[in-house]
């Protein structure tokens, strides 16, 4: 039998993503539009028009390589973001990106810093190519618990990654916070800003630290603000592009393709949309922290900043699976924190989205704390 060179490509933890609206109205018979779907942090109004309008447009070229190093796409996130085209990677998303990093700027068996929890692909990564998650483990209210992290980067790890928004809590650091972490780490380590859901805090993010750290590099995607996650685009950027010219080198070298390229360069500038969409997730955020005052046996975890949030079940009858599938049954996606390695059966991740999905998700949280049928 031929068999794979690690154990942890076929044992390791994989990714649970959000369940499909598709799913759910199969399995207990509700609509497909009156399914809130609150566990993929998708754009609650759609896709980025200009991409749409860009795509139908283009000729799809489906016979010709596209450029290899999606240049348009570069050329595009230079334009808007004041950067070089050469300080700029792009990737079938910014997962894959992540992929590359951990590749090219970490060996076998050497280190990499990240928070507990984290985005699970951090460590999923790590894991099955062979490389050692370096775990700081979250605080009470999750408090990044930044003497702890700074503390470890002291060890030299490979590559130190910090999610700003944080991921699955929506915690924001500030700039001094991220500047401290930039200023501990060692030369020889590859901190890694990961800004996938920058826009829905309201600022602007910090790249223009790109320009004090030849160390840094930051990370986007179109798959949130942008509305483009079935279209897979993401980038890395960085002012050094001694750290990008590696990463250009080790990436699959067909992508993006076509599609993903005409699509993201439209969408960077569509800042309507944008603007539209954290709107909608600030307004939904106010009330649902309002409604969520008045229950008992769940809390909105405080902090937030992103386009979702974290449920506390406090209620010790009840565990995230139980609320999960009760969720489910009342036509509601969100995602179980026992999904999330480091969260746990308490906690459940949920998104913030239109304001009639919201209240599906607050009258069913009622129904449960009630013990109303579904």
């Amino acid at each position: 039998m031929v068999k794979t060179s690690s154990t942890a490509l076929t044992e390791g933890p994989v990714y649970v993503p959000g369940l499909p609206r598709e799913h759910v109205a199969e399995k207990y018979g509700i609509p497909l539009d009156e399914i809130a779907k609150l566990g993929s942090a998708e754009n609650p109004h759609g896709p980025s028009p200009m991409a749409v309008a860009a795509i139908a447009a283009a000729d799809p070229k489906f016979d010709i390589y596209p450029d290899w190093t999606a240049k348009p796409l570069r050329d595009a996130i230079a334009r808007r973001y004041g950067f070089d085209a050469d300080c700029i990677v792009c990737g079938a998303g910014e997962t894959e990106v992540i992929s590359m990093i951990v590749r090219a700027f970490c060996g076998v068996g050497e280190a990499i810093l990240m928070h507990d929890p984290c985005f699970p692909i951090y460590r999923i990564f790590s894991t099955v190519e062979g490389r050692v998650p370096m775990l700081v483990r979250m605080g009470e209210e999750f408090d990044p618990m930044l003497d702890a992290y700074v503390a470890r980067l002291a060890e030299k790890p490979r590559i130190a990654f910090i999610t700003n928004p944080h991921n699955p809590t929506g915690k924001l650091l500030d700039e001094p916070e991220v500047r401290r972490i930039c200023d501990a780490a060692d030369p020889g380590t590859l901190v890694v800003l990961d800004e996938a859901y920058i826009h829905y805090s309201e600022t602007d993010g910090m790249m223009h630290l790109l320009h004090d750290y030849d160390n840094l590099i930051v990370l986007r995607t179109f798959s949130k603000a942008f509305g483009l996650a079935g279209l897979r685009v993401g980038f890395g950027v960085s002012a050094n592009p001694e750290l990008i010219r590696p990463l250009r080198n080790i990436k699959p070298t067909w992508n993006p393709g076509h599609m993903q390229i005409t699509g993201g360069a439209a969408a960077v500038f569509d800042d309507d949309h944008v603007a539209r969409a954290v709107a909608t997730v600030v307004q939904s955020r106010k009330m649902v922290e309002a409604e969520m005052q008045g229950m008992n046996s769940f809390r909105m975890v405080p902090g937030c900043r992103s386009n979702f949030f974290l449920t506390e079940i406090v209620n010790p009858d009840l565990d995230s699976t139980k609320v999960f599938n009760g969720l489910l049954e009342r036509g509601v996606i969100v995602k179980d924190g026992i999904d999330i390695e480091g969260l746990g059966p308490r906690y459940l991740r949920v998104d913030l989205n239109l304001k009639r999905h919201m209240q599906r998700f607050l009258g069913a949280l009622r129904d449960i704390e009630t013990g109303s049928d579904a």
